[in-house]
């Protein structure tokens, strides 16, 4: 691939240009991408499902048969288990337990016990990663994905290693204006509120993602400026999985690369099964 420009810690464009390794040149494949994903997303998902005895606890039950007292026969009434109360009252005959009845069990509830994962070949999963790596350096794939890019920009960006000493989010914010994403920026700053039950559980918002920041030292200060920043995330190049660099299955994210991960990522043949 051809060679990109350099940015400095201060968001200019140097004299500098930057080979890209041979993971930028794997073929986009959408479909690997989100079977990656989804495999992710899965297995982080917790089983729920109700209490075993929900809707179970009560004293009522069928007496199927015509002798005695409770039975239903020539009442016209359901064969179904109801309450047995000699005293009269209210209750006298009301279902329970069976799903159709007032305070009765669940059809066909959620099991704990349901497996959701799905597994996925190391190879395969490493495909996914470097087909979602070339895809940061496609500005077609990127804009599909709703970021707002200068056009002048150059694919992928990457800044200098002075940049991961970054400790402070308003000057990492400073830093990707001046690379030209302050656009993307304000497109993700205005959170939607959730639609439905989701705003009881504790997720009442929905976001969108904006720059991904690759490093790579895992101590980086950058590492703590960049996630108090709404939309923007940051890992160090080891770290990379398929849902950061395509979130929600959609391929193209808008990445910076410090010099450091690029050249980790070219030394150390990194996302290759070898």
């Amino acid at each position: 691939m051809s060679k990109v420009p350099v940015y400095s810690k201060s968001g200019e464009k140097t004299s500098a240009r930057s080979d890209l390794p041979s993971q930028f040149s794997e073929s986009v494949r959408p479909d690997v991408i989100a079977r990656a994903v989804i495999s992710s997303q899965n297995a982080r998902r917790q089983p729920y499902g109700p209490d075993p005895k929900s809707g179970k606890r009560s004293s009522a039950r069928y007496k199927g048969t015509r002798k005695g007292w409770g039975h239903s026969y020539g009442y016209g009434q359901a064969r179904i288990p109801r309450l047995l109360i000699k005293k009269g009252g209210r209750r006298v005959g009301q279902a329970k337990i069976v799903p159709q009845a007032v305070g009765g069990r669940s059809v066909h509830a959620p099991t704990p016990e349901k497996n959701f994962t799905e597994r996925i070949n190391r190879k395969e999963r490493l495909l996914a990663i470097r087909s979602a790596i070339a895809a940061t350096a496609q500005i077609m794939l990127v804009q599909a994905r709703g970021h707002r890019i200068a056009k002048e920009l150059e694919l992928p960006i990457i800044v200098e290693d002075g940049a991961e000493e970054i400790s402070k989010a308003k000057e990492m914010e400073t830093l990707l204006q001046k690379l030209g994403l302050g656009s993307d920026l304000e497109r993700v700053s205005k959170r939607k509120t959730r639609a439905g039950v989701g705003k009881m559980r504790g997720r009442p918002y929905k976001a969108k993602k904006s720059v991904l920041l690759i490093l790579s030292k895992p101590g980086a200060a950058a590492l703590r400026a960049a996630r108090n920043i709404p939309g923007v995330d940051a890992v160090t190049v080891n770290q990379l999985n398929a849902e950061l660099l395509a979130p929600g299955t959609v391929p193209g994210r808008l990445t910076v690369w410090s010099e450091g991960a690029i050249a980790k990522l070219k030394e150390e043949k990194l996302y290759y099964h070898g």
